[in-house]
């Protein structure tokens, strides 16, 4: 437990001098106001949100065992991202584990990866409580990198927006959805057609 709470602070730590780093540098990232909200609430998201048709930016994330984990390891493949704000929120779980149940019937050139800024700890003990073994659950808490690469990371709170990315087997955004409302759920329907087409699925 020792050496856990140690680690969770070495992480958090390490986000925060990461924070200081943007805050310090003069490129700014740019920044979107009251592009989404929260019960109702106008939210601002940092950083350029890639369009349908461009290629998919690469981004650095680390799996629950802190392995460094990027958009690069799964070319040749068509890949959705749902970014969400909080595996502790009931409508993020929800939509996971959705998600989850879904890929289990996807073609094998079809992959599902969840990005958020929950600590890989906490990702790694939600996956163990929902028996989701093989799920591929990703954290931005290091390095931001994907929220700031996809335009979806929310100033002053240090979340992501919830958003889908689909990319296709060649690397191009194929399709994309900012959820307008923090509180609401994606269109499954749509991000999964899309990255069923994306994997060559008729």
């Amino acid at each position: 437990m020792k050496t856990v709470a140690w680690l969770s602070v070495l992480v958090l730590a390490g986000c925060a001098a990461e924070a200081r780093k943007c805050e310090s540098c003069r490129c700014s990232p740019a920044e979107r106001p009251d592009a989404v909200t929260a019960q109702g609430h106008p939210l601002t998201l940092l950083g350029r949100t890639p369009l349908v048709g461009e290629p998919a930016p690469d981004f650095d994330a680390v799996d629950g065992e802190f392995k460094p984990v990027r958009l690069h390891d799964f070319r040749g493949e068509a890949v959705l991202i749902a970014a969400v704000p909080s595996l502790d929120t009931g409508v993020c779980a929800k939509e996971t584990k959705r998600f989850f149940e879904e890929a289990k019937a996807l073609p094998k050139n079809a992959t599902i990866l969840t990005v958020s800024m929950d600590l890989p700890f906490a990702q790694k003990r939600f996956c163990e409580q929902e028996k989701m073994e093989g799920a591929r659950v990703l954290s931005d808490c290091v390095s931001r990198s994907f929220g700031l690469s996809y335009g979806v990371l929310i100033k002053d709170r240090g979340l992501l927006a919830r958003s889908i990315f689909v990319v296709s087997r060649s690397g191009e955004i194929v399709y994309e959805e900012i959820v307008p409302e923090l509180s609401h759920e994606p269109n499954y329907e749509a991000a999964l057609s899309a990255l069923k087409k994306a994997a060559g699925e008729p």
